[in-house]
């Protein structure tokens, strides 16, 4: 006798297989199995076991291997995982691809540093009593704790984590990136000892499995991780965190492309759980929905180490020589000189980031892609950062023969070697992706650098985001414009609180910090609002300007990008289905499109993109899913389905 698992995959199919296993073998419904699957072998996820076989399937193939011992899912993940295959229009075999650990096996994870970090305790203030007993009173669902950089929020996190854990409750604490997070998981591991799962990409699909595993069986009761711990199966979830609930690293990238942020405000409804949210800069959504009562405002205005707000100022780069201003490099010199700490971000790596002909103005683009190449010069290579893409540099224009071509715009290896030419005798590390690739390199700079054994630490985003360096007296924002340039609506939000994050790197323990915001656009007002910390006063005018131009959080926006390796094929394609949605529209929605995405190719792909618009969410939704179930698409060509874009390049 036989028993008939109902099977589902990772593949934009919306439908469940039916398979045939012997009886006597163990399958659960939660386990994965090994099947045939048309002409390949596939993993796929068992979705029920039935004791009878469908009637309309003649013929049965039989599973191949049974994967897992005991079930992967539960009934509370298969409901979350329906949900994000509705919303975010994929398959249900997509969501729990997604959402599960794809180990064949556990396997023990290390994510504790040898190094204790000293961790200064600050007694509770009154502004931190006060939040945390509005949250354990769950008045409302939604919190949001809106304070400076180093007002405490982590120490409210922890106390309402603590909470929650006595009274029986599970935690999950997402940070935007683990890297960066070092602190905040030794600081919980410390505190929660031996009840705590880390989940993030940095461990081996058998390591996350086995962290994965202990929360299904209840050893654990807190998951910290990055963007997709927000799918942890917690058992009792009393409360969700999002720290830095601002960062882009929150929204997924690829297939379903869900927001955690989203996915977290789901689970709390769901599973009657408190969201708490965290950041200095909240997104403008978030501070629209505080003004609005939907998110309660907890505010934190004070820095609890009585480190004052830092003395920021504006140097207009129009009127400087070098990468480096007079200014800044004087107060690097000044700072060094009496024991304390630099910190200098650019939002851009590499040596230069664009080639061209002074002749002609040919621009050196990827091969595979509508992006300028970035010059490496450590490697004395030409690199994309989008696809990969490597090459040697060229001495001669491709185009008009001329020997006259260079480089132009600079990156943070161009900034070092300026660093280091007029400050040999300095102590200075370099902080990004490609100085980090090393395992433990990260965490070893960063070490070395609260130490006081490094006296500038030069960086990308990685030096904006939840450090905390007691020695840190200077922050210099090499050049605040780079995101300006952007043709995305979300460009202004993104440069404010860089600025703002960046600038709360200085002063936190270290009285009379200082930052100096080098910029071509000293008059502009984001620039200008951020340097002077009128924060209120920026999100009045973005919110405004976003109301006005119908963009979120007025106007809910569903993006579709169709991809392909033939131009023609991939714009007809979006003209096609913008034909076969004004069918189903109706008033007070919008499309707009088709028209090529910023970044026209990537990867060899052409992209063109259509963006749909609406106040009414449920209303769009329904359109672009009828639309997509009566539309067929063409051979060679993708479509990326992102339901609430944060970007439109």
């Amino acid at each position: 006798m036989d028993k008939y698992p109902e099977v589902v995959f990772n593949l934009p199919v919306d439908k469940a297989f039916f398979y045939r296993i012997d009886k006597k073998l163990k399958l659960e419904t939660g386990m994965r199995v090994m099947v045939p699957f048309g002409s390949r072998r596939m993993t796929g996820y068992v979705l029920a076991v039935h004791d009878e076989p469908p009637v309309s399937v003649p013929y049965l193939k039989e599973v191949q291997r049974v994967v897992d011992s005991e079930p992967l899912f539960n009934k509370i993940t298969l409901e979350l995982a329906q949900w994000v295959s509705g919303m975010y229009l994929c398959s249900l075999g997509e969501a729990l691809s997604t959402m599960l650990p794809g180990g064949r096996r556990e396997a023990d994870a290390d994510y504790y540093s040898s190094e204790k970090i000293e961790i200064k305790s600050f007694s509770l203030d009154s502004q931190q009593k006060n939040a945390i007993e509005k949250i354990l009173k769950k008045d409302s669902r939604f919190y949001y704790l809106h304070g400076v950089t180093g007002s405490g929020k982590t120490e409210v996190f922890l106390r309402v984590t603590e909470k929650m854990v006595e009274n029986g409750r599970g935690v999950i604490y997402l940070v935007p990136e683990i890297s960066l997070t070092h602190q905040v998981i030794e600081l919980f591991s410390q505190e929660f000892s031996g009840n705590i799962s880390v989940l993030h990409s940095g461990l081996s699909p058998s390591q996350r499995l086995k962290e994965w595993m202990k929360l299904i069986r209840g050893e654990t009761i807190i998951a910290i991780g990055a963007r997709s711990a927000v799918f942890a199966p917690v058992k009792n979830l009393g409360a969700v965190i999002i720290d830095e609930e601002h960062e882009g690293t929150y929204k997924s990238n690829s297939t379903p492309r869900y927001h955690a942020r989203q996915i977290a405000m789901h689970r709390s409804r769901e599973e009657n759980a408190v969201l708490l949210m965290g950041s200095a800069t909240p997104s403008v959504e978030a501070y629209h929905y505080m003004k609005n009562g939907i998110i309660t405002e907890l505010s934190l205005p004070r820095r609890l180490s009585g480190g004052r707000m830092p003395g920021i100022e504006i140097v207009d780069m129009r009127k400087e020589q070098s990468l480096l201003s007079g200014r800044l490099v004087e107060a690097v010199r000044n700072t060094v000189n009496k024991g304390k700490q630099v910190i200098l971000f650019l939002n851009r790596r590499g040596f230069a980031y664009y080639f061209h002909c002074r002749s002609c103005g040919y621009e050196m683009k990827c091969r595979n892609c509508s992006v300028p190449m970035t010059y490496h010069k450590s490697k004395n290579l030409m690199v994309c950062h989008y696809c990969g893409y490597k090459t040697k540099p060229i001495m001669q224009c491709p185009a008009c023969r001329s020997l006259d071509v260079g480089y132009s715009g600079f990156g943070t290896e161009r900034v070092e070697e300026e660093i280091s030419s007029i400050f040999p005798e300095y102590r200075m590390e370099r902080v990004d992706t490609d100085s980090v690739r090393k395992k433990k390199r990260l965490k070893e700079i960063l070490s070395n650098f609260r130490k006081g054994e490094t006296d500038i630490l030069l960086g990308t985003q990685m030096v904006a985001k939840g450090l905390n360096f007691p020695g840190v007296k200077l922050v210099g924002i090499v050049l605040a414009d780079t995101d300006l340039q952007l043709p995305d609506f979300r460009s202004q939000e993104k440069t404010f609180q860089l600025i703002t994050q960046v600038a709360g790197r200085a002063g936190r323990i270290v009285p009379d910090g200082h930052v100096i915001i080098q910029t071509y656009k000293p008059d502009n007002d984001v620039i200008r609002l951020a340097a002077a910390g009128e924060q209120d006063n920026f999100y009045g005018f973005e919110i405004k300007q976003r109301a006005e131009l119908k963009f979120p959080p007025f106007y809910r926006l569903i993006r579709l990008v169709f991809r392909g390796k033939k131009k023609d094929s991939a714009e007809s394609a979006a003209e096609s289905f913008r034909h076969k949605a004004e069918d189903y529209l109706s008033e007070g929605m919008e499309v707009l499109g088709p028209v090529e995405c910023p970044l026209a190719v990537i990867a060899h792909n052409h992209r063109y993109q259509l963006l749909f618009r609406s106040a009414d969410f449920s209303l769009l939704h329904g359109v672009i899913r009828e639309s997509l179930n009566d539309f067929s698409i063409t051979s060679g060509i993708y479509v990326e389905i992102d339901v609430d874009p944060v970007s439109l390049l």
